[in-house]
């Protein structure tokens, strides 16, 4: 049996090394050999410093082999094509800062080795400002909503899953990949067991809020509750409108005298107008990314492949 370790590498130069030398040796001590190593060069905008770390990784161990992209393409991505690549019977995904810590591999086998399909590692406690910890729960009930994600079931970048899980999910060649999404539609033998988050060995989270905004906006590919939030919103509101017409014409019955009202007039325009335009934007951004996904926009673009001798 293979393990194939896939990690997304941004502006990793300083800490890729430790991650992969301290990783197989916790992979030689818990006995899952053998396995390789797909890591993954996101376009790091570092000069080429990421990617020379990587390569000398290749040409030091046998076991790594390095994907080189040809522009940012994000992490969900990034391990797209870390997946499309890998050869192992059983694919570990991990981060490339050293907050996924090796050490914790031996609770997410432990769980694996009962028969799950896919098994995640999350935080119990996060290394992480208070804003971050806001939007991930602003992403837990998100996805709890639109995916029907179980309420039990707790994520992160930090999981285990079978090979046929893989070949489902590259299956999928639309470029707003969202894992999660992918997982949940191919299994619910899912296991999430605690673990450690350790602290960030070198530098800060490459995840701006746009792009934090984006990776959660791929949800959307996943679901259809917004376009049914649409119609629903609609005939509320189509039913609202008809009841404030029945009690205006009322009104003018006993008090003709009486002002119907500019302002509110204007006021009700401009507050549909708004809504419409709301809900014809969340159409087209469905139909833009049906039309992007028919003229096949790529979910990476691999410029080189670095492979251990």
């Amino acid at each position: 049996m293979l393990y194939s370790v896939i990690i997304p590498c941004y502006k990793s130069a300083h800490t890729i090394r430790q991650v992969v030398e301290e990783t197989s040796a916790e992979l030689d001590r818990l006995g899952r050999t053998p396995y390789e190593f797909v890591l993954v060069d996101d376009f790091s905008p570092d000069g080429g410093s990421t990617l020379d770390v990587l390569k000398e990784l290749s040409e030091e161990y046998s076991f790594v082999t390095v994907i080189e992209l040809a522009q940012n393409a994000g992490q969900h991505n990034a391990v797209m094509a870390g997946l499309n690549y890998a050869r192992g019977d059983v694919l570990i995904a991990m981060d490339d800062d050293m907050q996924t810590h090796p050490s914790q591999l031996g609770k997410l086998f432990d769980a694996f080795d009962e028969g799950h399909d896919i098994v995640y590692g999350y935080y119990e406690k996060k290394k992480e400002s208070g804003f971050r910890r806001f939007g991930s729960w602003v992403n837990y009930m998100s996805f709890r909503i639109l995916i029907g994600k179980p309420k039990e079931l707790k994520t992160s970048s930090f999981w285990i899953i079978r090979k046929f899980v893989r070949d489902y999910v590259v299956q999928y060649k639309s470029q707003y990949t969202h894992l999660q999404g992918l997982f949940l539609r191919t299994t619910r033998n899912i296991k999430c067991v605690p673990v450690e988050h350790f602290e960030r060995a070198h530098g800060k989270s490459g995840y701006t809020f746009k792009k934090l905004l984006g990776l959660w906006s791929n949800v959307m590919g996943f679901s259809i509750v917004p376009l049914r939030l649409a119609r629903n919103t609609g005939l509320f509101f189509s039913l609202l409108s008809i009841l404030g017409a029945a009690a205006i014409i009322l009104k003018k019955l006993l008090a003709p005298t009486a002002a119907i009202g500019w302002y509110s007039m204007i006021v009700s325009i401009c507050f549909f107008s708004g809504l419409i335009l709301l809900f014809l934007g969340l159409i087209g951004e469905y139909l833009g990314r049906m039309y992007l996904g028919m003229t096949n926009n790529p979910q990476f673009v691999v410029r080189n492949i670095y492979r251990g001798k």
